[in-house]
């Protein structure tokens, strides 16, 4: 969990990330080692074809690897990052779980899986991030 005490605590820090948490997503989990974070799906989140937005998958992704690699004391940036859209959202919740590939001296690499709640695979992310301090 970096250098925070707590998920409270953490959650307090990524509040300023704004743009995520006034969409909805919430940081769910945090350790060493993983992130979740979640979104309840509003109709705010569609498309006009009615499907879940793609900005609104990336944004809880990028969310879930932004509360991986960053806390008080250590800063990552995304250097370069990618998603595949694999299915079509079929239920009311999504999930992120990022995990580490490789967490280096100056450079990790986090992959990221996103599922709804009916446990539909709906996209995978993977983010190179370098590391400001």
């Amino acid at each position: 969990m970096g250098n925070f005490k707590s998920i409270d605590e953490a959650r307090e820090y990524f509040s300023c990330d704004r743009f995520a948490t006034e969409n909805g997503i919430t940081l769910d989990e945090l350790d060493d080692n993983h992130a979740v974070t979640s979104l309840k799906l509003e109709p705010r989140h569609r498309n006009a074809y009615g499907g879940v937005m793609g900005g609104a998958i990336f944004t809880l992704a990028d969310f879930a690897f932004a509360a991986l690699t960053n806390d008080r004391e250590h800063v990552a940036v995304a250097q370069q990052v990618s998603i595949n859209y694999l299915s079509a959202c079929k239920g009311e919740r999504l999930t992120a779980r990022a995990t580490y590939r490789k967490d280096g001296r100056s450079s990790c690499v986090v992959n990221v899986d996103v599922v709804d709640d009916t446990g539909r695979d709906i996209a995978q992310f993977v983010g190179t991030g370098f590391k400001l301090k």
